[in-house]
């Protein structure tokens, strides 16, 4: 019996090395690149699914907390109260988890995984891109799980379905840029708990000065001039407004300014500091 060789149309075998001789294969496009790394992600909540408890029960006890605690004495009934509060508890737990982004990445680094990532023939940007695309999931969990808790508490939005899908998008697209802050951070802290700190020590003034809990016509006036330039103070105004059925234009112009804004500032320079992360 013979035996027949059949040689390779695509390799070539040169001493102990084989060579690759057809095409080269064509590069991954920065939307397919980033959408891998946004997997990757996915995929870590996964194998450690611990990860979706600031998703989970961060919603149900922010939404729990403020509306029993502070709904009889601000607003005379929570029911009351509920229709107040529940797009802007909306948006502080949204906004309060976009801070995991850095702490995620800044383990990556100290791990040495994005040395790795800098080394691949793909779209520079796309595992930082990637990981917040996964992040948005998790903005997206969040959101519904505060939304239906709501609905059995007795939220009941004018603006209907389409008010808020379109309020959700918008907080969906807020939480993305805003977490450009974050990355820039986790590039410059050394540490998990120092990201935390300083996230932390921004997101509270954002959160609390703001007008989540009450009108701001309560508040000092020098404490109004900080919550009326708060970008949460106008995010929260634009997402009542589409939950009620009426759309502000000019509180979706300001939110829109503030997304351009984080992505053109805290964009370029946390590829910045990336490209020069050692």
């Amino acid at each position: 019996m013979t035996s027949t060789t059949v040689a390779s149309p695509t390799a070539a075998a040169v001493g102990d090395v084989l060579q690759l001789t057809g095409p080269r294969p064509a590069r991954p496009s920065a939307l397919s690149a980033s959408l891998s790394f946004g997997w990757r992600a996915l995929l870590k909540i996964k194998h450690v699914p611990e990860q979706l408890f600031d998703v989970t029960m961060f919603p149900i006890m922010f939404t729990l907390m403020f509306t029993y605690l502070f709904g009889g004495a601000l607003a005379g009934s929570t029911a009351d109260y509920l229709q107040f509060l529940l797009p802007g508890i909306l948006v502080q737990t949204v906004v309060m988890i976009t801070m995991y982004t850095g702490l995620t990445l800044n383990k990556d680094i100290s791990a040495g995984v994005f040395d790795r990532f800098r080394s691949l023939p793909i779209w520079r940007p796309a595992p930082l891109v990637g990981a917040l695309f996964g992040d948005v999931v998790r903005y997206t969990i969040a959101s519904t799980i505060v939304l239906l808790l709501g609905l059995v508490l007795g939220f009941r939005p004018a603006g209907g379905v389409v008010g808020v899908l379109a309020a959700v998008l918008l907080l969906l697209l807020f939480s993305f840029s805003m977490s450009w802050i974050w990355t820039m951070i986790a590039m410059v802290m050394r540490s998990e708990q120092s990201v935390i700190g300083v996230s932390m020590m921004i997101l509270f003034p954002l959160t609390f000065a703001s007008n989540i809990f009450v009108d701001p016509a309560t508040m000092p006036g020098w404490l109004q001039a900080f919550v009326n330039a708060n970008p949460i103070t106008h995010l929260v105004s634009a997402i009542r407004g589409l939950m009620a059925g009426s759309v502000e234009i000019g509180e979706l112009a300001m939110v829109f300014g503030w997304c351009a804004g984080f992505m053109l500032i805290f964009g370029p320079l946390t590829m910045r500091l990336y490209n020069r992360k050692s």
